[in-house]
C-alpha cells in the first residue's frame, strides 16, 4: 500500500527557520516533522510517495542517510499545484487504495480503523475529520446519519457553519479520485471533493489531539501535546548547579548551568542554557545557546543560534538566514 505526503509548501510561516531546512525536516520532538508522519503509518505501507516543490535535494539528503523502513520516492513540482494538483503530479505511481496527509498535520488518528471504515462503506474516498469549537478558520463538512458527507464549506463564519467537525488533512482514496482532478492548480477542498460527494465520501471522527504545525504558535503547541503524552524525558544531560525543571520538558544531551527551564520545552544535542537564564514554552534546537541571564519565551531557537546575554526573546522565532 502506499501513502502520498503533499510536502510542496515554502513553510513561510515558520520563517527563517525554513529558509535552511525545508519543513518536512523541521524538527519537532526529537524528530523531522515528516518523520512523525511516517512513523504512523500502518505496516502494509510499504511506499511513501512526498510531494515536494522547495528544497529537494535537502529532503533527498535526508533520506538518502536515514532509513525510515519503507521505500521512499520524491516527485517535485515545479510549481505549486495546490492539494488537488499534487496528487495528480504523483498519479503514476497510485494504482490501488491510498493514503494521503497535508504534511504539517500531527494528530492520534489510528489509521487502520480508518481504513477498516474506508472498506466498510465502500465510497470513492474517506476524510478524517476533528471536532474544534471554531471552525471558521477551516474547511468544514456536513454528515448524514451514515456518516457521508453531504457538504463542504471553507471557512464559513462561525455562525454559517454547518457543523464543528473539521477536514483533519489525512485522507483515504480510491485511484478513480485522480480522474476528477484537470490539470494545474487544483483544490482538493474546493474543486474535487464537491464533484464526488455522488460516488461516496465518507467521514471518520477521531479523538485524542490534532495540530497543525504551520505556524510557530502552532509548532509549540503540538510540542507540548507530543510531550504531554510521551512524559517527561531526559537524555544525556549534563547539569552543574541548582537546575529548575518544570514539565513537560524533553533535554536530549544538553548543559545545563543554574537556570529554570520549563514548561514546555524541548533542548536538543548539543544546546546550553547558562547560569541564570529562564526558557519556558520554547524548542532550542541542536548546538543554539541561550547565554548568561537570558530569557526565552514561546520561541524557537534554530540550529546554532545564540541568544545573547542579558536579552529577552518573545514570541520569536531565530534562525540563520
Amino acid at each position: 500500500m502506499k501513502a502520498v505526503i503533499l510536502a510542496g509548501g515554502l513553510g513561510t510561516r515558520l520563517r527563517p527557520l525554513t529558509y535552511r531546512t525545508p519543513k518536512p525536516l523541521v524538527p519537532l520532538v526529537g524528530k523531522p516533522l515528516v518523520r512523525h508522519i511516517i512513523d504512523s503509518l500502518p505496516s502494509r505501507v510499504d511506499t511513501v510517495v512526498l510531494a515536494v516543490s522547495y528544497m529537494k535535494e535537502a529532503l533527498e539528503d535526508y533520506f538518502r542517510v536515514n532509513d525510515c523502513g519503507r521505500k521512499v520516492i520524491l516527485v517535485n513540482e515545479t510549481q505549486p499545484l495546490g492539494t488537488g494538483g499534487a496528487l495528480k503530479n504523483v498519479e503514476e505511481h497510485l494504482d490501488e487504495t491510498f493514503l494521503a496527509f497535508n504534511g504539517d498535520v500531527i494528530c492520534s488518528l489510528d489509521l487502520n480503523a480508518m481504513l477498516h471504515r474506508h472498506r466498510q462503506m465502500g465510497g470513492i474516498g474517506t476524510v478524517a475529520l476533528w471536532e474544534v469549537e471554531d471552525p471558521s478558520p477551516f474547511g468544514v463538512v456536513a454528515l448524514d446519519p451514515t456518516g457521508r458527507i453531504t457538504r463542504f464549506q471553507e471557512k464559513p463564519s462561525r455562525a454559517e457553519a454547518v457543523s464543528n467537525l473539521i477536514n483533519a488533512g489525512t485522507y483515504i482514496f480510491e485511484p478513480e479520485i485522480l480522474d476528477h482532478i484537470g490539470p494545474g492548480v487544483v483544490s482538493l477542498e474546493r474543486e474535487v471533493f464537491p464533484q464526488v460527494l455522488v460516488d461516496g465520501l465518507f467521514g471518520h471522527e477521531f479523538e485524542g489531539y490534532w495540530v497543525d504545525c504551520g505556524t510557530r504558535e502552532s509548532y509549540l503547541k503540538a510540542q507540548e501535546t507530543i510531550m504531554r503524552f510521551q512524559g517527561d524525558r531526559v537524555f544525556d544531560l549534563e547539569i552543574r548547579g541548582k537546575v529548575a525543571l518544570e514539565g513537560p520538558y524533553h533535554l536530549d544531551g544538553a548543559y545545563l548551568e543554574d537556570c529554570q527551564v520549563g514548561p514546555n520545552v524541548y533542548v536538543y544535542p548539543g544546546a546550553e542554557i547558562m547560569s541564570g537564564a529562564i526558557v519556558s514554552n520554547s524548542a532550542i534546537m541542536a548546538g543554539a545557546r541561550v547565554s548568561v541571564g537570558a530569557q526565552v519565551r514561546d520561541s524557537l531557537i534554530g540550529p546554532g543560534q545564540v541568544v545573547p546575554q542579558g536579552s529577552s526573546i518573545i514570541g520569536q522565532i531565530i534562525a540563520e538566514r
